[in-house]
């Protein structure tokens, strides 16, 4: 097991380790919202575009609802059984949920029955990312070295936006080898099994991962891990954490998932320029992840959240206006970067900053929990409102509503304490 004396390649080895796992996890999550605009008409059969993707969306939201409830029930099982058995489980719940919608029925053989297995299916992913945010984020703040934690934490995100990625990459070969009638058909099934069985080698992975010191150096005696005692004892960073979870998940949503919706349904590209350009806005947005994560870690925490809380809120409604109206690829990559670039300062350290703020018996509960409340509120319903804004026909409305809610973050990282100097994870 890595310890503070031992060479830094141990560290390196289990934190590369845990992001693989991450990685995986996120492209089987990502996958359904890629593959929404090939599957929706084999779920939904109606006439009109939008519809498809409201009910998509829907059924999209109904996994952010088992977050909580994956949230809790991992984050309780990873505190008192280590942050490894956490990592393994979840994955192991991903693993099933795709393989579920690889080989779901569709509407024109098995009717209502369809969308209900794509539920069940999305329910077990759901339960799964709720407990992956809360174990993976603690697992790569626990594992890192103090001075340069935030570095570290940021891949946390570097690796979620690398499965988005992973899965806009299988979108664009299966987009190449074969004709859309058959992509929507069937092909969009072998990305969901490829993430099955990657899933199944990531389950593999995990349960060889060394377990962190802050788990490990716990006393038999410690105390126990639970909701009541988290709200007890943290009522006020529960809060903070829920609301900045609920910004930051909205923004991230906005301008990554449903920016490809977006893209096609409002602005005009056509599905393949779409994907093209949301593949290489992610990838800068990736890249960018690590050099927050040193920022934060030579600058504080709160300098580079307030890049986003008070940048978000002052260019969500102009930044949507124009992408709205662009015209070309190159306009439209540009302007996308933008509001990227923003949320980077706080998606690179935003599970440190949550598991600075909780001792070690409560840490993944405190980090999962209320993310997954605020996650759910708002993060899950962020492309159904954009949806339902489009087709009430004032669209513009969902801009100011995302303004809203960055605002509500930015008032939450007024609110935080500075955890690069008060943070209570005592192990190096």
């Amino acid at each position: 097991m890595p310890r503070a004396g031992t060479p830094p390649i141990g560290r390196i080895k289990s934190i590369v380790g845990g992001s693989a796992g991450n990685l995986v996890e996120w492209y089987d999550w990502y996958a359904y919202s890629a593959l929404t605009i090939y599957f929706a008409p084999v779920f939904f059969p109606k006439e009109d575009k939008t519809a498809q993707l409201l009910s998509a969306a829907a059924i999209f939201a109904v996994g952010f609802l088992m977050r909580p409830i994956g949230a809790w029930l991992m984050g309780i099982y990873s505190d008192r059984h280590g942050r490894r058995s956490g990592l393994a489980l979840s994955v192991a719940l991903m693993a099933g949920g795709s393989l579920l919608i690889a080989v779901s029925p569709t509407y024109a053989r098995a009717g209502a029955l369809a969308p209900v297995v794509l539920v069940v299916a999305r329910m077990l992913q759901g339960l799964s990312v709720g407990g992956e945010y809360g174990a993976s984020a603690t697992y790569l703040s626990e594992m890192a070295l103090r001075d340069r934690r935030a570095f570290w934490s940021s891949f946390q995100y570097f690796t979620l936006i690398g499965g988005q990625l992973l899965a806009l990459a299988v979108v664009v070969v299966l987009q190449t080898a074969m004709p859309e009638a058959g992509l929507q058909e069937w092909g969009w099934r072998l990305a969901f099994g490829v993430g099955a069985l990657l899933a199944i080698g990531v389950y593999i992975l995990r349960t060889r991962l060394a377990e962190t010191q802050s788990f490990t150096r716990q006393s038999r005696d410690r105390q126990r891990s639970s909701v009541i005692g988290l709200w007890r004892q943290h009522p006020r960073e529960f809060l903070i954490v829920a609301a900045i979870s609920g910004g930051g998940s909205a923004a991230f949503y906005a301008y990554t998932t449903y920016m490809q919706k977006f893209l096609v349904n409002t602005s005009g590209f056509s599905r393949s320029s779409a994907t093209e350009i949301m593949t290489v806005a992610l990838v800068v947005f990736m890249l960018i992840q690590p050099l927050w994560g040193m920022a934060a870690d030579r600058w504080g925490r709160k300098r580079v959240l307030y890049v986003f809380g008070f940048g978000g809120v002052l260019l969500s409604v102009p930044i949507f206006t124009a992408i709205s109206r662009a015209e070309t690829p190159a306009v439209a990559l540009g302007l996308v970067l933008v509001p990227l670039l923003l949320l980077g300062a706080y998606t690179s350290i935003s599970g440190l900053i949550k598991a600075e703020l909780f001792p070690a018996h409560i840490r993944t509960l405190g980090v999962a929990l209320p993310y997954a409340v605020g996650n759910t509120i708002f993060g899950g319903t962020a492309e159904y409102v954009a949806l339902w804004f489009k087709q009430a026909g004032a669209e513009s409305g969902f801009y100011w509503y995302l303004t809203a809610i960055i605002g509500m973050a930015a008032i939450g990282f007024v609110m935080l304490p500075e955890t690069k100097t008060a943070s209570l994870i005592e192990e190096d």
